[in-house]
């Protein structure tokens, strides 16, 4: 998991930004990594939206979503950054969910100066825990690290409570404390991302979620502005949630399956993406070799 950690951290300091669609579960995962992309971020919007069918309210806990990672980062191997939403409460909570994520075998996370629970950035309702307190909540983050390549970012939600300028003090904050990234979440229009790249240190990572609606910037905006890395966190739920309720849909109304043409994946295609000759293969080979151990054993 190191080498992947340091793939990370070499894509986020590569010249080209960075693009990481997310994922939803590990098929979500693999269809992202066939199709080419070098990283892949999961969060805790499309989390407990796969998860529960709810909006995130932060509703889950550190152990249900260690486990949900953990299936992400198992079905791919490029490197997948996730979502620890505000560290799961005190700095005592804060280091334990960076030693969980940590085994996941994630490449990195990022967590929020929300209070605890919290809920997705771009619902109201947000509430901000002092400086003091987030500033404590990182020291323990980085002290609970084993792995130093394991990237550690945060983001501040404070900037529609009390602006940008609050933002990017609390980020400059962050990033003395000695976190390897610090956004301000919210940050979309072309003005305050290029002024969180010019007044915070480090790599600029932006957001494009479907859950803020049409994005200001866009991708080809945030690649002229020298953006590091975008995340498109909620891009897989919603492309699923749109097919499955079609394909539904269509089934309900039809009383068909055959309506559904181009709507469902081929057999063929699916085995193909989920690896059905390889495991099979796989299999036959521990089969034969053990036949093979009972037959040399004479016995």
């Amino acid at each position: 998991m190191t080498d992947r950690r340091r793939r990370f951290r070499d894509l986020v300091a590569a010249p080209d930004m960075l693009v990481m669609p997310g994922a939803y579960d590990g098929l979500s995962a693999h269809i992202i990594e066939a199709a080419g992309f070098p990283a892949i971020t999961a969060g805790g919007y499309a989390g407990i939206g796969s998860m529960m069918g709810e909006p995130d309210g932060g509703q889950s806990n550190m152990r249900d979503m260690a486990d949900h990672y953990g299936r992400i980062v198992d079905a791919v191997s490029v490197p997948v950054y996730i979502d620890a939403d505000t560290g799961f409460g005190g700095v005592h909570n804060v280091a334990k969910a960076v030693r969980a994520f940590e085994r996941t075998g994630a490449a990195g996370l990022f967590f929020s100066d929300q209070v605890f629970p919290n809920r997705c950035g771009y619902l109201p309702g947000k509430e901000v825990v002092p400086v003091e307190t987030m500033l404590a909540r990182i020291m323990a983050a980085l002290d609970a690290r084993t792995d130093e390549n394991f990237f550690i970012g945060t983001r501040t939600d404070c900037l529609s409570l009390t602006g940008l300028d609050d933002a990017i003090v609390r980020c400059q904050l962050f990033v003395e404390a000695g976190v390897d990234m610090a956004k301000p979440q919210g940050a979309d229009t072309r003005e305050q991302i290029a002024r969180s790249i010019a007044e915070i240190p480090g790599p600029h990572f932006a957001t494009l979620s479907q859950a803020a609606g049409r994005h200001p910037t866009g991708l080809a905006g945030m690649r002229e502005l020298g953006v590091a890395a975008v995340t498109l966190p909620s891009i897989s739920l919603f492309a699923a949630a749109q097919g499955v309720r079609n394909a539904i849909g269509s089934l309900a109304e039809t009383g068909s399956v055959d309506a559904l043409g181009d709507a469902l994946m081929p057999l063929p295609d699916y085995y193909a993406l989920v690896g059905l000759k390889a495991f099979q293969e796989r299999e036959k080979s521990y089969d034969d070799r053990a036949a093979d151990l009972v037959a040399r054993s004479g016995r």
